[in-house]
């Protein structure tokens, strides 16, 4: 089949809140200047994706959920604007990509072909297998944006070579919550790759051998029933906080009693005011002022991470995933997540298994990927 004559194509769709996914026949969209169109052949579920599905989040159905995708470019639009990077312009048919596009139905990659800004992608390096690197650039992205974004650190690039932080930067506290998490995983990598020594993980013990590794200098149970005092027994301010899942109960609560007058807490969106079940529907807030107002101390800045607005970055934008994320993990400075296999005989039987175990709290220090198109 000549993908660029194909009217029609297979997307997984949500109809409406909390029922069953459908398949939908949608129209395959030629690429314009500055775009690519790709055969999706792998996608990384998201909680986003639960977010979506079970509590309608900022959703119009029939949607097509966003996410991570590793595919083949079939067709290639004029990529010879000056904005775009050399990595971009040389793309062309045939190429192995991988990437994270999220804006309109024709971008996200729970249907078999995506056509999308060529600056969503880059080329899959050498070594890589296409189900290792779809886990890779939605946390990537979100780690490099709440880092700059939220936190206000920098992450210059290319890096100098000589380059390290500020001394009152790279000398200070920077506590990541859920850091056995996708986000956690790659928060943790990037500021160990730019020098950034003092970072806190709070994670499962299951995960802390890993976690040192990846980065985190000092780590905490959060299954202890003592560990905001053992972390406020060691800290007497800690400056930078990263809330990787955020959740009302689970991180907000605790987080809320360990920062202090001057402290930036980063918090993942939204905000999970109750989960999802199968039998119950989620509650959720974006706005993070709401959240324990009133339990905060004075002078906290509570912060929603919203990695959808990266490209007002235009470094982030026009390099962050073609140039950047390949080039760490070509040279090894970040390592890809653990990866889950779902199976099914069909494209909608895995999406809705991907979900089920998403909404059933199953996933646990690893990333599900799946296919889409056979």
């Amino acid at each position: 089949m000549d993908p660029i004559t194909t009217e029609k194509h297979s997307a997984v769709a949500v109809i409406r809140p909390r029922a069953s996914l459908r398949i939908i026949e949608v129209d395959t969209v030629a690429p314009s200047d500055g775009e690519i169109l790709i055969r999706v052949e792998w996608t990384a579920s998201t909680p986003l994706n639960l977010h979506n599905a079970d509590g309608g989040l900022l959703i119009t159905p029939p949607y097509i959920m966003s996410g991570d995708f590793a595919g083949t470019v079939v067709a290639v639009g004029d990529l010879s604007s000056s904005n775009l990077s050399q990595a971009t312009c040389n793309l062309k048919v045939g190429d192995q990509v991988f990437g994270f596009a999220y804006a309109k139905q024709e971008h996200r990659p729970q249907q078999e072909y995506i056509t999308i800004p060529a600056y969503l992608c880059s080329k899959l390096p050498k070594g890589l297998k296409p189900q290792e690197a779809v886990t890779v650039p939605s946390n990537f992205v979100t780690a490099m944006h709440t880092i700059t974004t939220d936190l206000g650190l920098a992450l210059p690039w290319p890096r100098p070579k000589d380059w390290t932080p500020k001394e009152s930067q790279r000398n200070a506290p920077i506590l990541v919550w859920g850091a056995g998490s996708s986000v956690g995983h790659y928060s943790l990598q990037v500021l160990k790759f730019w020098g950034y020594r003092r970072v806190i993980a709070v994670a499962s013990a299951r995960h802390h051998s890993r976690l040192r590794r990846l980065g985190a200098s000092v780590l905490f149970d959060y299954g202890q029933v003592d560990v905001i005092a053992q972390i406020k027994e060691r800290y007497e301010h800690i400056p930078y906080f990263i809330d990787c899942i955020g959740s009302v109960q689970g991180t907000l609560t605790p987080l809320s009693k360990i920062a202090g007058s001057g402290s930036v807490v980063a918090v993942m969106l939204p905000v999970i005011v109750a989960h999802a079940s199968a039998a119950e529907a989620p509650e959720y807030e974006m706005d993070v002022s709401k959240v324990l107002a009133g339990q905060w101390q004075q002078g906290v800045e509570l912060r929603g991470v919203r990695t959808h607005f990266y490209t007002q970055n235009d470094l982030f934008k026009y390099h962050l995933q073609p140039e950047i994320m390949p080039e760490l993990l070509a040279q090894g400075s970040i390592e890809v997540n653990k990866q889950r296999l779902v199976e099914g005989e069909s494209l909608l039987v895995r999406a809705e298994k991907a979900l089920g175990l998403l909404r059933e709290g199953q996933v646990r220090g690893e990333k599900l990927i799946w296919r889409v198109a056979e």
